[in-house]
C-alpha cells in the first residue's frame, strides 16, 4: 500500500503546487484575501504530500511525530490569512468577482481530484495522509465558499464577503490541526505501547 500512497501524494503535491502559482498570481492581481488565503493553503497542502512521501519510509513513532508537525503546518494558511484581513481592513476595496469565482471553481476541481485521490488512504494511513486528506476536504469547502463570493461582491461590490471568507478558511484549518494533532498523539502512544510490549518467546 505504501508504493500506491506515496505515488498518490507526490501527484497531489505537483497538482497543489502548480495551483498555487495560479491562485496566488490571481489573488495578488486582484487584491483578494479569500485568494490568498487559499493559495497559501496549496503551498501548504504541496509541503504536506511531500513530507508524506518521505515520512513512509520512517517508524511508526517518526511517522506520528511528524504527524504532530503538521498539525502545526497547517496553521501556516491561517496566520497567512489574518495578515492579509489586516491589510484588507485599511484598504478596503472589493476583488474583481468575475476571476475570484473561476479561479475558486478551478481551485475546487483540483481539490476535490486530490480529496477524491487521498480518501481510500485516509483511516488506515494514520495521521500523516488524515492531514492532507482534510486539508484538500476543507479546500473544497472553501472553494465553494470563494465561488459564492464572487457572486455576492458583483452585486454588493463590498470588501466584507472576501473578508469573511478569508476568516472562513481560518478556522477550518483550526479544526484540521486539531484533529490531526489528536490523530497523532494516539498514534504516539500505540507506538510506544507496542514498543514496551515483551517479545514472546519462539
Amino acid at each position: 500500500m505504501n508504493v500506491d500512497l506515496r505515488s498518490v501524494v507526490i501527484i497531489v503535491a505537483v497538482l497543489n503546487l502548480a495551483y498555487f502559482g495560479v491562485e496566488f498570481s490571481v489573488a495578488l492581481a486582484i487584491g483578494s484575501v479569500s485568494l490568498f488565503a487559499d493559495s497559501i493553503d496549496f503551498l501548504e497542502d504541496a509541503s504536506v504530500n511531500l513530507l508524506i512521501a518521505a515520512a513512509l519510509a520512517w517508524s511508526a513513532t517518526a511517522r506520528a511525530r511528524v504527524g504532530m508537525a503538521l498539525a502545526g503546518i497547517l496553521l501556516i494558511p491561517g496566520l497567512a490569512t489574518l495578515w492579509a484581513v489586516w491589510q484588507k481592513v485599511e484598504s478596503p476595496l472589493p476583488p474583481a468577482a468575475l476571476p475570484l469565482s473561476l479561479t475558486g471553481a478551478g481551485a475546487l476541481a483540483i481539490n476535490l481530484s486530490c480529496a477524491f485521490m487521498l480518501a481510500r488512504f485516509r483511516a488506515p494511513a494514520g495521521s500523516l495522509t488524515r492531514a492532507a486528506y482534510l486539508s484538500a476536504r476543507n479546500d473544497a469547502v472553501a472553494n465553494i465558499a470563494i465561488i459564492a463570493t464572487g457572486l455576492v461582491t458583483a452585486y454588493t461590490r463590498s470588501a466584507w464577503p472576501d473578508l469573511i471568507v478569508g476568516l472562513g478558511i481560518v478556522a477550518l484549518n483550526l479544526d484540521a490541526a486539531r484533529e490531526v494533532w489528536r490523530a497523532a498523539r494516539e498514534e504516539h502512544q500505540a507506538a510506544g505501547l507496542d514498543a514496551r510490549d515483551p517479545i514472546p518467546p519462539p
